[in-house]
């Protein structure tokens, strides 16, 4: 390399540090002329190009750098950041395996790899990329990706002694303690995750993210005042900032009831960033769960129109449309694809739009791709019995043998009761004291209802306490009864299990469940605590098995009822479709929750 080279890369390098890309890229493409077999001038060039936003010219260069020096790990990963921008997620993945395969404790590699394979849903896959650097050393970087897998995998006490671990080390990165303080509010610890970030505030961490993670924490205590305020602080200081707004809107509108409530701050930003997707997502999603559809389209479709619409935005609008227009819905879907075809929650949604538009072998391909990718995901194992039983196969009655695995039980008498009966008194004015809110969570299956904030699994109330010894010999039953089997839900059985989330949900006298399934569990139940005596007229309040929760171009029906009693336990698969029938009078229906896993 001559001297003349190495000054013109090095004042390339300047300006694209100094962010001034356009001035390097004009620098640069006369030094690539000069000397096309030059990594670092190729190397360098790319990043230029893909500063200026042209993607397919940087991925070229970046592919010719990586080729003439097969040895650096770091051209590997700015070719992955480079394709991820294109949308070649898979390319991208590649890229990064092969910076591994170079390098394979480099760290920014797996990290960038980790949290790709997290996004997709494939947080297993990120787990064995994580793994070996975690188990190798004490670098807080390898650390922080390991925990933040164990995350994503609902793994919530290792992620929280992987954090702690990272965040006590002396002269730890206030980043630690935030990231700490995640795994907890995640986990619902909520005591600790409020005294971890004050701990943190108090070193200086005054960022958004930790605001709005304050707010999350308070809110799970039920200081709801206080929780409003650390959201709108975490908007101050970053105005359009989604999630915050998300946060903010749901607890207005889950303490009013009222829309134009929780909508007043983020229309406010909406107006300042008309063109914002992630800003009209979370207004889209508060009208639609509000029942305002029409509504919640009109909002979404500003962002959808553009040849650049965010993926995410056009899976919004198929979900939202594909109820009246299923068509209208599977062009979104399908434009949402073609953008991101790895996307799991993409590849979901397309098929329900598959499903709505009369498509059951479309559908039972693309739950079949993600079953692949996550084999226990009970979305996609949900999606291919809907299309099979579209389709007439047979396999759907294996997989929906409504006799054989859904089954109601009598709970057990917590001890310190004299009486099942007595201790549902008790259950009954324990939980009505933690539902107090107005309306139902966005995001969630209930409707015209409230649900508790923190599982019941983190009470300290005895009575709350007595809902798991009341359910422990049920399901161990239940388990015992299923046996063993090659199907999706008996080959998991172990014989012992684990409580996966708890809540209650009370509804209010004309309220329901729509329809859904628990894409995260393997079992999953309603408890019945209190109901209303609208009960006994006709199906009112029953819960009902079968009725898909996405439109069908043929309707499906429910095909399995269990009719609610006090101290019933239904177990049923997580895979199944299910929900309520609205029922009348003038009192609420009080159930119990939680999905369960195999220990």
């Amino acid at each position: 390399m001559t001297p003349e080279i190495a000054r013109a890369l090095q004042t390339g390098a300047g300006l694209l540090s100094a962010g001034r890309p356009t001035e390097a890229v004009a620098l640069l493409s006369g030094v690539v002329r000069a000397q096309p077999r030059l990594a670092d001038a190729r190397r360098l060039h790319g990043l230029a190009l893909h500063a200026i936003g042209h993607l397919e010219a940087a991925e070229q260069e970046l592919k010719a750098a990586s080729t003439l020096d097969k040895k650096a790990p770091v051209l590997m990963v700015e070719l992955a950041a480079t394709q991820l921008a294109l949308g070649r997620d898979a390319d991208a993945e590649k890229a990064l395996r092969a910076a591994l395969a170079r390098d394979r404790r480099y760290v920014p590699a797996a990290g960038a790899l980790a949290r790709l394979l997290i996004s997709k849903g494939r947080a297993a896959d990120a787990l064995k990329v994580t793994l070996p650097l975690a188990a190798s050393g004490d670098d807080p970087v390898a650390l922080s990706i390991h925990a933040e897998a164990l995350r994503a995998l609902n793994r919530l006490d290792e992620s929280i002694a992987v954090s702690r671990r990272i965040a006590d080390r002396p002269g730890a990165d206030p980043v630690a303690l935030h990231n700490l303080a995640v795994s907890l509010v995640d986990a619902e610890r909520y005591d600790e995750a409020g005294a971890t970030l004050d701990q943190l505030i108090a070193k200086g961490g005054q960022s958004p993210e930790t605001a709005r993670l304050r707010g999350r924490a308070v809110q799970g205590l039920g200081r709801y005042d206080e929780a409003e305020r650390s959201f709108r602080e975490a908007l101050r200081r970053k105005p359009d900032m989604a999630p915050a707004h998300r946060d903010l809107a749901d607890l207005i509108w889950m303490r009013t009831g009222s829309v134009a409530a929780a909508s007043e701050t983020l229309d406010a930003a909406i107006r300042l960033s008309p063109g914002d997707p992630a800003l009209r997502i979370v207004k889209s999603k508060l009208l639609d769960f509000a029942g305002e559809t029409e509504a919640a389209y009109e909002a979404i479709l500003p962002v959808v129109s553009r040849p650049d619409a965010d993926p995410y935005a056009d899976i919004s609008a198929a979900q939202i449309i594909m109820m009246k227009d299923a068509e209208r819905g599977r062009l979104h879907a399908e434009r949402a694809l073609a953008r991101s075809p790895g996307d799991p929650m993409i590849l979901a949604v397309s098929a329900e739009a598959s499903l709505a538009a009369g498509l059951p072998d479309e559908a039972a391909r693309r739950a079949q791709i993600l079953r692949e990718q996550s084999p226990h995901d009970q979305q996609a194992i949900c999606l291919l019995a809907t299309a099979w039983r579209m389709m007439g196969d047979p396999r759907y009655g294996e997989l929906c043998d409504y006799d054989a695995f859904v089954k109601p039980w009598r709970l057990d008498t917590p001890p310190g009761w004299p009486t099942l009966d007595a201790w549902l008194a008790d259950m009954t004015v324990a939980l009505n004291g933690l539902h107090n809110l107005e309306a139902h969570p966005i995001g969630q299956s209930l409707r015209q209802g409230t649900q508790t904030s923190q599982s019941l699994d983190r009470s300290e109330d005895p009575v709350i306490r007595g809902l798991f010894d009341a359910i422990r010999g049920p399901i161990q039953r239940h388990i015992e009864m299923l046996g063993r089997g090659r199907d999706p839900l008996r080959s998991r059985a172990t014989g012992r299990f684990r409580v996966n989330g708890s809540w209650s949900v009370r509804l209010k006298p004309g309220g329901r469940h729509v329809n859904h399934m628990h894409p995260r569990g393997w079992l999953s139940t309603a408890c019945y605590i209190a109901l209303p005596d609208a009960i006994e007229t006709g199906r009112e309040g029953w819960i009902g098995f079968g009725e898909p929760g996405v439109p069908t171009q043929a309707p499906l029906p429910a095909e399995h009822w269990v009719k609610p009693e006090p101290g019933l336990l239904v177990l049923f698969p997580s895979y199944m479709w299910h929900g309520t029938v609205p029922f009348g009078g003038d009192q609420p229906r009080l159930t119990c929750a939680f999905d369960v896993l195999p220990a």
